[in-house]
């Protein structure tokens, strides 16, 4: 079988040339820091994308979740913004299967998170958890919901939820830029929303993540507290504590050229998700799921979900997996092994926070009190193929045959 002479990634960048001339453009200008044209462009460009009215460029996703987490903190307790840590020991709704900078900003506000069971339906939040979860800590007030893989969550049922407890959401749309939720764009429902730029999402800049947001005083607070919250005086004088999270120029120039292509990106995203459920039709997997009546996706990832009853027997410690092979079963370290042996990146679905060893003693709630732990048989079940838009076909039916080989 082919073995790929060069790496098959998971999900890489793929420029386009126009990168270059917005990044030459600051060069010359030597807008090099975190000021700039290309900032000013995108804040307003990635907003309005997002269905949104502002846009505070940051250095990550993560910064951005930080101030989102801090704000909403702020605007549901109060408090003062001169201190440190805002939740001092609040319960804090989160999903729970997300990569875990999603929870991280809670911690560093001193909040206690509640991992929310996952639905099977789009492996996000379960809004029937997130009920439960309300009845067992009726005094939560912030949720954090986050899309999984470019699949928008239930947003309908988790906002009724959230609107009867009086809840805010914090909406992490970090692997979901471009998606629609009821034909309205993703990043534009929570109170306090985000996105993510890092070098493997759908639009990257490398680096980098934004605010967005409706509410101007918002937006005006995230920026002062992003750049180490100077207050309006001839020196520098400090008033609230304040963070380094500002964007570079030149991370922006990346991000201005990269936008025009958004639509394209998502298109061919589609076009490898498709192919990979055409082909795998006769096997017992399932594709990473989605409602196609109320969403549009951005097919960040494609991934499947193993059948229960082909499933061999398959170890999985902190640090290494294995399993046993048998005839006629398989399991998802097998076909992460054979996708390495080729030459191609495959990954694990995120491990639920619930499960990390950090997170152990911090409260899980599921949907019923006995039920099934969703997001531990999806972890156990499932894995992302790779979905470089830079992929050829032929390089995608290869991989194709490669996973058929395992069954």
């Amino acid at each position: 079988m082919y073995r790929f002479e060069k790496k098959l990634w998971l999900a890489s960048p793929t420029m386009h040339g126009e990168e270059m001339e917005f990044i030459r453009r600051a060069y010359e200008t030597n807008w090099m820091s975190t000021v700039g044209e290309n900032i000013n462009v995108i804040e307003t460009t990635v907003a309005q994308k997002a269905g949104c009215s502002y846009g505070v460029a940051l250095s990550c996703g993560t910064a951005a979740l930080h101030l989102a987490v801090r704000l909403a903190a702020l605007r549901v307790y109060g408090g003062d913004a001169a201190c440190g840590q805002l939740l001092s020991g609040k319960s804090v709704f989160c999903s729970d299967m997300t990569f875990f900078a999603t929870v991280n900003p809670c911690i560093y506000e001193g909040g206690r998170p509640v991992f929310i069971d996952t639905e099977t339906d789009t492996w996000n939040m379960d809004p029937v958890a997130l009920e439960r979860a309300f009845r067992e800590y009726p005094e939560t007030k912030i949720v954090i919901i986050a899309h999984l893989y470019g699949v928008p969550a239930k947003l309908a049922e988790l906002r009724k939820v959230c609107d009867e407890h009086g809840a805010v959401i914090v909406e992490d749309a970090a692997e979901c830029f471009g998606a629609f939720y009821d034909d309205k764009p993703i990043g534009s429902f929570g109170d306090y929303n985000i996105l993510s730029f890092n070098g493997n999402k759908i639009i990257t800049g490398s680096a980098g993540g934004m605010f967005i947001t409706d509410k101007v005083e918002d937006a005006d607070l995230v920026r002062k507290w992003s750049t180490q919250s100077r207050d309006a005086a001839p020196w520098y004088q400090h008033t609230q504590i304040g963070y380094n999270y500002r964007m570079s120029n030149i991370i922006a120039a990346v991000i201005r050229g990269q936008l025009p292509y958004l639509d394209e990106h998502i298109s061919r995203k589609k076009a490898i998700y498709e192919r990979y459920k055409d082909a795998f039709s006769d096997l017992p997997v399932s594709m990473n799921p989605y409602d196609p009546e109320r969403t549009k996706p951005n097919f960040w990832l494609s991934c499947i979900l193993i059948d229960k009853d082909v499933m061999c027997e398959q170890v999985r410690g902190d640090s290494a997996a294995s399993y046993t092979p048998a005839a006629g079963k398989v399991c998802p370290t097998q076909i992460l092994e054979s996708l390495a042996g080729y030459n191609a990146e495959g990954r694990p679905i995120w491990k639920p926070m619930h499960m990390q060893p950090l997170f152990a003693e911090y409260p899980f709630v599921k949907a019923e009190r006995s039920g099934e732990d969703i997001g531990k048989d999806i972890f156990e079940r499932g894995l992302c193929l790779p979905s470089d838009i830079k992929m050829t076909i032929e390089e995608q039916n290869n991989v194709i045959d490669i996973i058929k080989s395992c069954f």
